[in-house]
């Protein structure tokens, strides 16, 4: 399953945009209003919970200075990874698209496209309204 956010233009440089998505405890900022759980367990890794869904734990896979930041499920029961992609528009103008794969079956795919694709729109839309 591959759910990509419509890219989201901020008025500030692609270096502030990496430091924030690669520092693990700021994605609290970006999360959902319906989230009833936010923990960072590590400077890699946090769990959350959205009401009515199971915990999941992400943890920092890899990143790239100033081009993406790459997170992946904990468990191997949900695989999916979630990329921020950062491009540079000029001087304090950077374009961040947020691009969840996940490999799922045919059923637990169709409960959950709708909820996940909803959540990430939420990551990428709380992107705006961070203060750089």
């Amino acid at each position: 399953m591959l759910i990509e956010t419509n890219p989201v233009l901020l008025n500030t440089s692609d270096a502030l945009v990496f430091n924030f998505l690669n520092e693990i405890k700021n994605f609290e900022h970006l999360m959902p209003e319906n989230t009833s759980k936010f923990e960072v367990l590590s400077e890699d890794r946090f769990l959350f919970a959205l009401k009515g869904m199971p915990e999941i734990v992400l943890q920092k896979n890899e990143s790239e200075a100033n081009s993406y930041v790459l997170l992946g499920a904990a468990s191997d029961k949900l695989p999916f990874t979630l990329k921020g992609n950062i491009v540079n528009k000029g001087e304090d103008s950077t374009e961040v698209q947020l691009v969840f794969e996940g490999t799922f079956n045919a059923m637990m795919e169709m409960m959950i496209k709708t909820p996940i694709t909803n959540f990430v729109n939420a990551l990428s839309e709380n992107l705006t309204k961070v203060p750089f």
